[in-house]
């Protein structure tokens, strides 16, 4: 691989599998994008991290570059979704946050089984989402005073790349 996938390692964990100093990056690295960066107040940890599986993608120093959590159906949405899709400003510039979602949807699929994953996209990423199969399937709306639509990626176009 080239890029970023080639330099980073990625594991997939259910919350209890997180041990603290990594639970302690997520939350951080969350709160510094989510909220510092885009200046948006919002309740982060809501509840929902428990029943999640966990993204974490590092590089070879052990640094958090990337982060996706993988929300079971019917918790978010009626689908199984990918939300919290983030990546760190030092991965930044390396096409690391398409490797992200390209492992984020096939993490889903080894944990829940090809399915539909519908998200909750902040509306100026639909063409970064559609590089990876997702169809914008919902009008514009206003979430924590970011724009957003909700974007669907059928089952039969699981385990696609980009």
């Amino acid at each position: 691989m080239t890029g970023a996938a080639a330099y980073v390692h990625w594991r997939c964990l259910p919350f209890e599998g997180l041990s603290l100093a990594e639970l302690y990056a997520v939350l951080q690295l969350r709160s510094a994008v989510f909220v510092v960066e885009q200046t948006c107040v919002f309740q982060d940890m809501d509840g929902l991290d428990p029943a999640c599986h966990h993204l974490l993608g590092h590089d070879a120093s052990g640094q958090l570059l990337a982060y996706a959590r993988l929300v079971p159906q019917g918790l978010a949405f009626a689908e199984a979704s990918v939300g919290r899709v983030v990546t760190a400003p030092a991965g930044r510039g390396r096409a690391l946050g398409h490797a992200l979602m390209s492992q984020a949807c096939i993490a889903l699929i080894n944990v829940w089984g090809p399915q539909p994953i519908r998200i909750g996209a902040q509306a100026h990423l639909q063409d970064f989402y559609g590089h990876h199969g997702f169809a914008t399937d919902s009008a514009e709306y206003m979430e924590d005073g970011i724009a957003h639509v909700e974007m669907l990626r059928p089952a039969q176009t699981q385990g696609a790349t980009p």
